[in-house]
C-alpha cells in the first residue's frame, strides 16, 4: 500500500462585500474583495461559495497604512497594528533583516517593519543630543519595563542597548564606506545619513560630517541599489542633501527662506521624495497633540504613558510657525514631489519627545496634510501606494489582485472626511484578521 499524501488544510477564504474601496490610488467601482491565505485573489466579481462573508455596508476598505519614518520597538509595532498601520519604516534602529530574525521570532501580533540600521552621523552628532547622559537606564524606561512581558522586556532592553552602544565612528571617507557595508551586511533595507547642525533641535553647533564624507556614503549605498534618506530640518540642509544625491528627505524643512522656490525646483529635478513629518514639525514648534489624545478612538488603544506623551511636545523651536510647513509641503506637492506619510515617533514614551505615538500619529499626519491643502484621497495615497512604491514594497500599499492582504476597514468615508480613518472596524495583516469590532 502506498503512503497517503499528507493532508493539507484548505486556506481560509474571506469575502468583504458592500464596501467603498480605496485601492491606494482612487475609489474604485468594485464593492467587494476576496482574500485567500495571505493574498487578495479577486477585486470584484463573483463571491466563492465557500467564502466567509463580511458585510461592510457604510464602511470603507483601505490598504494597510504605512508609516515611512519611525523609531520603533515591539511595543511600537504592536500599537501601530491596532491603528491599521501594517508597515513601519524604521529610520535609525535595529530592525534590519538580521534584527528582525532575532527580535521578531515567534512574534505575530505586530506590524511589519523595515530598517535603515544605524544612521551615518558625526561623533557626537544627531541624535546624541536627544539621548540621556551616561549609561544608567532612566526611570521612564524602567517604568515601561515593569509593564511588559518577559519577551518584550528583553526586546526593549536590546533596543535601548542598541541606541546607547558605541556608534561606529565615521570621520573619514573610508569609515563612511565601511559603515555602509556594515549596515548592508546586517540586512539594512535602505541607508540613512544625518545632516543636523542642531538649531531647530535646540542644540546649535552639533557636529556634522563633511559633504565629501556624506557623498562617499551616498555613492556607496547606490552601488548596492539602496535608497538613501537624509535627516534634514532646514532649507539649507535640504539643499545640501539634494546636492549629495539622496533619494529622499526624511523631514520637511521648517523654515521658509527667500530661495524656497529654487529649493523646491531642486527637489523636483532630483526626483527625490519628501516625508514631511508634519506631526514632528508641529511638536518642535511647541504644539502638543492634545486633540488627538482626547479622541476616544485613540485613548482607548494607547497606554496612559503614551497619552501623556501625546499631550507633550518637543518645543525646541517655538519661534517658528506651522504655516511655513504647510506652505512648504504644498509647494512640493503642487510641483509633483512624492509626499510620504511619516511621524518620527520614538520607540518608547520619552518625556522630551512629545506629541507623537505609534499608529495614532499616522492618522494625525493625514489630518495635517489635509489641513495644509491635500485632498483626503491625496493624503491617503501618501500613506499607502506612494511609500510602497518609493521603498520597493511592491506587494502592499494597494488593493489589487495578487497584493498582500494588509487591509483596514473603517466606518464612514475617509476619502471625503479624513478623520474617519480613526473609526477602525477591522484590520487584516497578511490575510489574518487581527482586530475587529462587531459589524
Amino acid at each position: 500500500m502506498k503512503n497517503a499524501t499528507p493532508y493539507a488544510p484548505l486556506e481560509k477564504v474571506t469575502a468583504i462585500t458592500n464596501a467603498r474601496i480605496f485601492d491606494g490610488e482612487k475609489v474604485i467601482e468594485s464593492r467587494s474583495i476576496v482574500i485567500k491565505g495571505e493574498t487578495i485573489i479577486a477585486v470584484g466579481g463573483d463571491i466563492p461559495a465557500n467564502a466567509t462573508i463580511i458585510d461592510a455596508e457604510n464602511a470603507t476598505l483601505l490598504p494597510g497604512l504605512i508609516d515611512a519614518h519611525v523609531h520603533t520597538s515591539i511595543g511600537g509595532l504592536r500599537d501601530a497594528l491596532q491603528f491599521g498601520v501594517t508597515t513601519e519604516l524604521e529610520m535609525n534602529g535595529d530592525f534590519t533583516e538580521r534584527g528582525r530574525a532575532i527580535q521578531l521570532k515567534n512574534v505575530d501580533d505586530v506590524a511589519d517593519v523595515r530598517s535603515a540600521g544605524t544612521a551615518i552621523t558625526a561623533p557626537g552628532g544627531h541624535p546624541d543630543e536627544l539621548l540621556p547622559d551616561g549609561d544608567e537606564i532612566p526611570e521612564f524606561v524602567l517604568k515601561e519595563l515593569e509593564k511588559l512581558s518577559k519577551e518584550d522586556r528583553e526586546a526593549m532592553l536590546a533596543a535601548y542597548a542598541h541606541d546607547h552602544e558605541e556608534v561606529p565612528q565615521v570621520t573619514t571617507v573610508e569609515e563612511a564606506i565601511k559603515h555602509v557595508h556594515a549596515q548592508i551586511e546586517n540586512g539594512a533595507d535602505y541607508i540613512k545619513i544625518m545632516i543636523e547642525e542642531g538649531t531647530v533641535m535646540g542644540a546649535p553647533g552639533l557636529p556634522v560630517l563633511s559633504d565629501e564624507i556624506l557623498q562617499a556614503a551616498v555613492a556607496e549605498a547606490h552601488k548596492f541599489d539602496k535608497v538613501v534618506i537624509a535627516h534634514v530640518l532646514t532649507a539649507h540642509s535640504s539643499q545640501t542633501a539634494i546636492d549629495l544625491g539622496v533619494d529622499g528627505l526624511g523631514h520637511l524643512f521648517i523654515d521658509r527662506p527667500e530661495y524656497t522656490s529654487e529649493l523646491v525646483q531642486s527637489i523636483v529635478d532630483s526626483g527625490a521624495f519628501v516625508t514631511p513629518c508634519l506631526v514632528l514639525n508641529s511638536s518642535i514648534l511647541g504644539n502638543p497633540a492634545s486633540e488627538l489624545a482626547n479622541d476616544p478612538r485613540v485613548y482607548s488603544k494607547l497606554s496612559p504613558e503614551w497619552i501623556d506623551i501625546l499631550n507633550a511636545s518637543f518645543n525646541t523651536f517655538p519661534q517658528g510657525n506651522m504655516e511655513n510647513s504647510f506652505k512648504n509641503v504644498m509647494d512640493l506637492h503642487h510641483a509633483g514631489v512624492d509626499i510620504l506619510v511619516g511621524t518620527n515617533v520614538a520607540p518608547v514614551p520619552v518625556p522630551n519627545l512629545g506629541g507623537l505615538a505609534h499608529g495614532a500619529s499616522v492618522h494625525h499626519e493625514l489630518q495635517l496634510l489635509v489641513m495644509a491643502g491635500f485632498t483626503p484621497i491625496e493624503a491617503l495615497q501618501s500613506a499607502t501606494s506612494k511609500p510602497a512604491r518609493r521603498f520597493g514594497l511592491h506587494d502592499r500599499g494597494r488593493i489589487a489582485e495578487g497584493a498582500r492582504a494588509d487591509l483596514v476597514l473603517v466606518n464612514g468615508d475617509p476619502t471625503t472626511h479624513i478623520s474617519d480613518t480613526l473609526s477602525i472596524q477591522a484590520v487584516w495583516f497578511k490575510g489574518v484578521q487581527r482586530l475587529s469590532k462587531p459589524f
